[in-house]
């Protein structure tokens, strides 16, 4: 219905420098094409793409891509799907964005943006697996039941919307937007990212750290 997931599309005030942090971590780089007019950097591992993007909007957004996009927002807008912005003109690239009921924006393309590069990403980087994307909101399962209109599966152990390539965890008390992620050994990836000179706070059974851009990290046992 939205197509495949894309990218978690960020506003990046210092692309080069989000970029070198990621890549720090294990990340790889993708291939940017030539559609957007600003700079922009792609930082990706087998299950997580993160769209660096030196361009203002309310960040981060969930970026999934949509062939025949122009044809299918009729559709799309008769399930409810109230877009804040539509641009299917005949010389523009057709992207269209609206919220859920979380205020979470969503971007909708017509077609990738970059591809991957020739060095094929890690299996899990520094940071471990990425497990989902978390965000505030305050009836996670509303939030949750809404994105099961659009064709996510709910998670039965919990407030979740699982797509493929993207897990969606809305929780109540968030602040910033957190990636989560997992590792067996917390202790050992604790030390793997001082090391890397990767200021952490390792507590409570989470290892946190703070990313670029707003965004906050955290890594939990495999066994959670």
């Amino acid at each position: 219905m939205l197509g495949s997931f894309f990218e978690l599309s960020v506003w990046s005030r210092d692309v080069a420098a989000s970029a070198a942090f990621w890549e720090g971590l294990g990340f790889t780089q993708g291939v940017v094409g030539d559609t957007w007019p600003h700079r922009c950097a792609v930082l990706h591992d087998d299950r997580l793409a993160l769209g660096l993007h030196a361009y203002e909007f309310d960040s981060p957004s969930l970026t999934w891509v949509r062939p025949g996009l122009a044809e299918a927002l009729p559709e799309l807008r008769a399930l409810g799907l109230a877009f804040e912005f539509a641009k299917t003109g005949p010389d523009e690239f057709h992207e269209a964005g609206f919220r859920d009921p979380a205020g979470q924006v969503v971007t909708l393309l017509e077609a990738r943006t970059w591809s991957p590069g020739p060095t094929r990403p890690p299996l899990a980087t520094l940071l471990g697996h990425f497990r989902e994307y978390r965000y505030a909101t305050a009836d996670p399962a509303a939030v949750t039941a809404f994105w099961e209109t659009l064709g996510l599966v709910q998670d039965l152990d919990g407030p979740r919307a699982i797509a493929t390539g993207i897990t969606l965890a809305p929780r109540s008390g968030l602040g910033a937007p957190v990636l989560a992620f997992e590792q067996d050994d917390l202790a050992a990836a604790a030390a793997r990212l001082g090391e890397r000179g990767y200021a952490v706070d390792a507590d409570a059974g989470v290892v946190r750290l703070g990313a670029p851009d707003g965004l906050q990290i955290v890594i939990e046992s495999a066994e959670g």
